[in-house]
């Protein structure tokens, strides 16, 4: 049900974007500093929530965007929509539709041709600061949020049970975002509470051979230089759970389901305050290095996103 609405809502977002693009050109926030859109469909950066309420909408106003993403690593593939509505600049609320194409992992498992699909329902809520209006103060925008992530099920099912493994989880975060507008940098930390394996794709948690199935807090840093009111370039650093290494051992495969941080290096543009595109590095490290002989999964990220 969830994965219809998030269609639905892209779907909306972006006819609407296309049919009012120009009325809403003049109005809403400063080119990019609302970000843009995460995988997990909230307002940020590419792979880390920002405290800034997404969409071009400000106080009073009510926005919303649409975005598409799509992540090629080596030995996986990843196909993401999302969308966003955003109110009085203060609550955000977002839907996104994981389909990960599982590649040498599923032939290994005696599944070729496996996906891993999910689902996202995130809210957020500005508790402090303004990001644009308090840049001159030392006062950071502060918010906190969720996201509930539901993995649908698969062939992987009996191996996620194996391991001690849940298909639905829940992440609680809070962000800090400063714009230093005189430099143009907009610098973010986020600390995330979280059992997610590899961002839900593997399950949350696990309990297999004693491993510890309970929350962990995982700091993540971003930050973006605004080379002018169009383009952006940054990075980011997302510290990712550890939880089905343990569970790995106990079940004989070694290291074999060790995770790795994520980063990334991106430049983002925006030729408009509907429009905007981010190409981007991506650093995912291992993923099930077991079927893919310890080879780090990096390549590229291209996501659309588009608002009103």
């Amino acid at each position: 049900m969830l994965s219809k609405v998030s269609h639905k809502l892209c779907a909306a977002a972006c006819v609407v974007a296309a049919s009012l693009g120009s009325a809403h050109a003049e109005t809403g926030k400063l080119l990019l500093t609302g970000g843009v859109s995460t995988i997990d469909g909230a307002g940020g950066g590419g792979l880390t929530p920002w405290a800034v309420i997404g969409t071009n909408a400000t106080t009073g106003e009510t926005g919303f965007a649409a975005n598409i993403t799509r992540v090629s690593t080596r030995d996986y593939g990843l196909n993401a929509v999302g969308a966003m509505a955003a109110f009085d600049n203060r609550f955000e609320l977002s839907v996104a539709h994981h389909d990960f194409d599982t590649g040498v992992t599923g032939t290994a498992l005696g599944l070729p041709g496996l996906h891993l699909r999910q689902k996202i329902l995130g809210g957020k809520m500005r508790v402090a600061g303004e990001a644009i209006l308090d840049s001159f103060l030392p006062m950071p925008q502060i918010a906190v949020g969720f996201q509930y992530k539901s993995l649908d099920s698969s062939g992987l099912d009996p191996t996620l049970a194996a391991l001690g493994a849940k298909r639905n989880g829940v992440d609680f975060y809070v962000s800090a975002t400063k714009l230093l507008l005189a430099r143009g940098l907009v610098v973010n930390g986020t600390l995330r509470a979280s059992k997610a394996n590899q961002d839900g794709l593997l399950g949350f948690g696990a309990t297999l051979g004693g491993a510890r199935d309970r929350y962990r807090l995982m700091p993540e840093v971003s930050v973006a230089w605004l080379i002018n009111r169009h383009l952006a370039i940054g990075a980011e650093y997302r510290v990712m759970p550890n939880n089905l290494q343990d569970a790995g051992r106990a079940a004989g495969l070694g290291e074999g389901l060790r995770a790795s941080d994520w980063k990334d290096v991106f430049i983002a543009w925006a030729p408009n305050k509907n429009v905007s595109l981010t190409l981007a590095y991506v650093d995912l490290g291992l993923i099930v290095p077991a079927t893919t002989a310890n080879r780090k999964q990096s390549g590229a990220y291209l996501s659309a996103q588009f608002a009103i």
